[in-house]
């Protein structure tokens, strides 16, 4: 059994006060009090701790505990059965009830709601009726169920911490229709639970929340939020992985100062994880066909990549693979690409430098290319080209180059789905 789960369950059988509950969230140095043998006994029962002890162990894992995200499974099973055990006249008690609610929302099983719903005696008054089958429905997928159940609840007459999770639940049932008020949810999510693993999901839903809605201000502000207090939570590498999939929908191109916040506020990450998200992030805005992004991106990444090869050799590869679609650099992106050492790309990656340069080989071909046909040639340049990067819609492009360029951008797009399968595999 690990240290933190153990310590959790130490602190679950001998119960912790009220007092002893750090209202800033910090439950670290959570002491158990001592407490006479009669109110260690009804604490073990007491859903309202049950559920307290849950969350510590969760708050831990925002903060970055394996530990803690390992004994989570563990800990949820002892309390599932602890739930079902409580006699029927627990339930009478509102926060009894709200407890449950409380749970199954942490992750707990839904069992105990439907068994709360099945009971005769004692029969749920009809609010709190609702609150559980709207939470039951939200657990099990049923969207519009949950959402006439429980969007119209008062999250104010609620304690903080489950007014939060009621929150986060709306939010999310709202984000597809009105991202605005969503958001607004996750504001109130992360004023009510601060320090707990409640904020840490809504500081992570509301970047992305913001991104989709173009509030650039609010996304980079989140995003500097989230990476300053939760960058070693256990899921820090899924908002990473997203948060560069945000950033591909942004032209940088056509903003040097929102690209120029965005380097700032990664400044809080540490150098191997700002380098990997520059990467991630330049390789699909190269699948996006945002080329200047890329090469801003891949530029980035490049100076973070210090004496690592396949960072190095990743950041030349994405610039070139920008650069190789503009008549004005076509000829420095083939050197570099031609240059690169295939032998450390993954696979996905060797396949973008041969698709740059069969792009490269059918720009150089095209009747009235700007490209002179008489400029040093790839080998091969006979060989029908088998794939391309994405379509792209290069501003750099010269204006007096029309049909060439809808030739070559038509040649790029029959090829965008292969590209776009490929970019899904890099890490």
């Amino acid at each position: 059994m690990n240290g933190l789960f153990q310590a959790a369950l130490i602190l679950f059988l001998l119960g912790v006060s009220d007092a002893a509950i750090a209202e800033n969230g910090d439950h670290a140095e959570m002491i158990p009090q001592p407490q006479p043998m009669e109110a260690q006994q009804e604490s073990i029962s007491k859903p309202v701790q049950m559920v307290r002890t849950l969350q510590l162990m969760q708050d831990q894992i925002a903060l970055g505990s394996m530990e803690a995200h390992q004994g989570q499974r563990g800990l949820l099973t002892i309390l599932d059965s602890r739930f079902m055990a409580l006699e029927p006249e627990v339930w009478t008690n509102r926060k009894n009830v709200h407890a449950a609610i409380a749970f199954v929302l942490s992750g707990g099983n839904p069992q105990i709601l439907r068994a709360l719903l099945e009971m005769s005696n004692p029969i749920l008054p009809m609010e709190h009726r609702t609150f559980v089958e709207g939470t039951l429905a939200y657990v099990e997928g049923r969207e519009e169920e949950a959402k006439s159940k429980l969007m119209a609840m008062d999250l104010q007459s609620l304690p903080p911490m489950l007014s939060a999770q009621l929150a986060l639940v709306q939010s999310a049932l709202l984000v597809r229709t009105d991202a605005k008020k969503s958001s607004e949810l996750l504001d109130f999510v992360r004023l009510q639970a601060p320090g707990t693993l409640l904020e840490e999901g809504a500081l992570r839903r509301q970047v992305f929340v913001a991104s989709q809605t173009g509030d650039m201000n609010k996304f980079l502000s989140l995003t500097s939020d989230y990476l300053r207090r939760y960058r070693h939570s256990v899921y820090a590498g899924n908002f990473r992985q997203r948060l560069a999939s945000a950033l591909t929908r942004i032209d940088f191109g056509e903003n040097q100062a929102l690209f120029d916040g965005l380097v700032e506020v990664l400044k809080d990450l540490e150098l191997e994880a700002r380098r990997d998200l520059y990467l991630l992030a330049a390789r699909s805005s190269i699948d996006q066909g945002f080329t200047k992004s890329a090469r801003m991106l891949a530029d980035e990444a490049q100076h973070l990549s210090g004496g690592d090869v396949a960072s190095l050799t990743r950041a030349k590869l994405y610039r070139a693979a920008a650069m190789v679609v503009s008549p004005g650099t076509i000829d420095a992106a083939v050197a570099e690409l031609e240059g690169i050492d295939q032998s450390v790309l993954l696979g996905s990656d060797a396949a973008l430098r041969d698709s740059a340069l069969s792009v490269a080989r059918h720009i150089r071909h095209m009747p009235g290319s700007a490209v002179a046909d008489t400029q040093s040639k790839l080998p091969g340049t006979a060989a029908k080209p088998e794939a391309a990067p994405t379509q792209v819609a290069d501003a750099e492009q010269a204006p007096e180059q029309p049909q060439t360029l809808l030739k070559a951008r038509d040649m790029l797009s029959r090829i965008d789905n292969l590209i776009k399968n490929q970019a899904s595999t890099v890490q």
